[in-house]
């Protein structure tokens, strides 16, 4: 980070490329068609970019996504995948029945309120390198035997029915984490099955950790 912030017609999204809370954003702008500048924030680069003065201005919590959109700076990504559906209701990724919503709405907060935030960067640091695998695995496993129980219900061809939605947004990411930490995933048919059946969908390609401007050369495809 070393531009100050500017104004930009174009949304500018404030992004790491292996932050899954980034990737749901970035999928949900790709999924619209939004087109969208990326600014990196490196979570390891001395100490952690997003922990600078400059960016504290954007971001308080010092946390990414952060997404500068129609002259606002908006954080959290889950508040910001609801604004750009109310916002840029074409190609919508919440249902029309109110039942299924609320379910697209659970397994967004099981996965952002459950299971994310106990593997996060801060978390792991504190948590310690010898004992942050076996952490991650535990709540990981622990989350997502829950949702396979809510999928074996909601399940069409992805999470609710047969539209992608706003809950496989956030799935897919989780999965990447969930491999990154050798997770079991056995015991979760249902998810590997939706997790296969976007793993080459385009929005979600082009969202892919290795797809992103600061993802490492070693680990780029």
């Amino acid at each position: 980070m070393s531009d100050p912030i500017v104004e930009n017609k174009q949304p500018v999204l404030y992004s790491y490329w292996r932050s899954s809370c980034s990737w749901r954003v970035r999928i949900a702008l790709n999924l619209k068609e939004i087109p969208y500048d990326i600014k990196a924030v490196s979570l390891i680069k001395g100490g952690g970019e997003q922990h600078c003065n400059e960016y504290r201005e954007v971001n308080p919590m010092e946390q990414v996504p952060s997404l500068c959109i129609d002259g606002h700076t908006l954080i959290e990504s889950l508040n910001i995948m609801h604004y750009l559906e109310e916002t840029r209701p074409q190609r919508p990724l919440m249902p029309q029945d109110c039942f299924k919503r609320a379910k697209v709405r659970e397994i967004c907060e099981m996965i952002a309120s459950g299971i994310q935030p106990l593997q996060n960067l801060i978390v792991l640091i504190y948590v310690g390198e010898e004992k942050k695998k076996e952490w991650s695995q535990h709540w990981i496993t622990r989350g997502f035997r829950a949702i396979e129980k809510l999928l074996s219900t909601t399940a069409g061809k992805y999470c609710v029915g047969d539209e992608i939605t706003l809950a496989d947004c956030c799935l897919v990411p989780q999965v990447f984490n969930a491999r990154r930490f050798h997770v079991d995933l056995r015991p979760f048919p249902i998810i590997l099955r939706i997790d296969r059946e976007l793993e080459n969908h385009p929005a979600f390609r082009a969202a892919h950790p290795s797809s992103q401007p600061d993802c490492p050369p070693e680990v780029a495809k």
